[in-house]
């Protein structure tokens, strides 16, 4: 009842939708880079919308089916996949058998997810099974997978059934900007470094990965002090250190941190930052909270109806 990894890719881990509750004994909460990817995968399925699932960045896994049968799909970004050779399409479950082959290749996005149905048979800690690499904890031994594991399963046989379509997935929305609340230390930067955030383009550079994203472009001017007491962080929040180039806070960085937040990626755009990749551009926009709060509200709407679009294959 397991999945032999051949290949593990380049960073692949269990990641449910994060740890909650936790940041004040400095952990994060990690889970998902995209968590509308593995919310929709799990639906798919039929199961619930936060069950883990294998997270892979740029680079896919090689696995081995050891159980009877594997019901399974594979959302988020785009990438080649397939079973014993033949492809398979993304949005939609697949059934393997015993010692078939599958092979998620190059993913030409940030993420893309394995979800299996019944899930993984991990234990959770701290309440979840995502996987923060540095302190060791969740997933499959705290750690990325690696070659020659065994990723056990739930289930040793998938129920017998029909194969589930979803024709509709909610839209990336890649090319328009990300939408901001400012602060929560707006006031600790110019006037011309607010307009600058708002008006120009940021390249995301190589340093990049599940802590933070770090951007270049034209500095962001402190109006004062550089640093400031150590206060809480979350996921989205854009630090500016000294050097002005702002750094987007992602699932596992730190809990606390000494540099101000110009800005924060509202809670519907934050799926996006896991689809990021170096060398693209981001544009942001300012919003209200009460935009903010709207826009989530309509995202609940839009994936609500994704799920309904969802349909049985003869």
């Amino acid at each position: 009842m397991s999945l032999r990894v051949i290949d593990p890719g380049l960073f692949s881990t269990i990641q449910d939708l994060g740890r909650v509750g936790y940041q004040r004994i400095g952990v994060p909460p990690s889970g998902a880079l995209d968590t509308l990817s593995l919310r929709m995968g799990n639906a798919l399925l039929g199961q619930a919308q936060g069950m883990a699932g294998l997270e892979m960045c740029r680079v896919g896994v090689r696995l081995v089916v050891e159980c009877a049968r594997l019901r399974f799909c594979i959302t988020g970004a785009d990438g080649t996949a397939t079973l014993d050779g033949k492809p398979l399409a993304p949005w939609r479950s697949h059934t393997a058998r015993a010692g078939q082959e599958l092979h998620i290749g190059r993913i030409r996005g940030g993420a893309a997810y394995l979800c299996v149905q019944g899930g993984f048979a991990l234990a959770p800690v701290l309440g979840s099974l995502s996987t923060y690499t540095r302190a060791g904890l969740g997933g499959f031994e705290g750690r990325r997978l690696d070659g020659g594991d065994l990723l056990p399963l739930a289930l040793a046989e998938a129920p017998a059934g029909p194969e589930r379509l979803l024709p509709h997935p909610v839209p990336a929305e890649r090319s328009r900007p990300l939408r901001v609340l400012l602060g929560p230390h707006a006031e600790m930067f110019t006037e011309a470094a607010i307009r600058t955030l708002l008006s120009e383009a940021y390249q995301v550079t190589h340093n990049a990965d599940r802590l933070g994203i770090r951007l270049q472009g034209t500095p962001l001017e402190h109006a004062g002090a550089k640093e400031i007491v150590s206060d809480g962080n979350n996921t989205g929040c854009m630090q500016v250190p000294g050097d002005g180039q702002p750094i987007l806070l992602m699932p596992d960085r730190q809990t606390a941190g000494g540099y101000p937040k110009i800005a924060t990626v509202i809670t519907a755009d934050l799926h996006r930052l896991g689809q990021v990749l170096p060398g693209s551009q981001l544009r942001f926009e300012a919003v209200a909270p009460e935009q903010a709060e709207m826009v989530a509200w309509q995202l609940e709407r839009t994936i609500a109806a994704s799920i309904g679009s969802i349909q049985d294959l003869a």
